[in-house]
């Protein structure tokens, strides 16, 4: 009976990755399946590019840096503020660790235009130089 805990958790430790990797094909699979019914019914190329466009779930959008760093600062102070008041000097450094690297994400988000608008107006800036 001793030996059931340690045999559960190596268990538990392969049980959750396959299981979320069987959920995440059956949830594409349904995907898939209404893409290829959909596309079999249409006649032109080019719509079909259109709804293949429509289930991609990856964003278009570039990554903003400066949301980024503005939350690993808070966590980085929540961490410090626990280690002040619970848990230590570990979750002290840890969260001034984490707070800083969110600082430079911070300081990255403005050094490194992440709009397109942003982008357009530093090319602008530059050639009016």
């Amino acid at each position: 009976m001793e030996s059931l805990i340690p045999i559960l958790g190596i268990l538990t430790g392969i049980i959750i990755p396959v299981s979320v990797f069987v959920w995440l094909y059956y949830d594409a699979k349904g995907k898939r399946d209404a893409v290829v019914e959909i596309a079999k019914h249409m006649d032109d190329p080019a719509n079909t590019e259109k709804l293949l466009t429509l289930f991609d779930e990856r964003k278009k959008e570039p990554i903003d840096y400066r949301r980024g760093g503005v939350i690993t600062i808070f966590v980085g102070i929540g961490l410090y503020l626990l280690g002040v008041t619970a848990l230590g000097a570990l979750f002290k450094g840890v969260g001034l660790l984490v707070g800083v690297i969110g600082l430079g994400t911070l300081i990255a988000g403005y050094l490194y235009p992440n709009t397109g608008q942003e982008i357009t107006n530093a090319v602008e800036r530059f050639e009016g130089d």
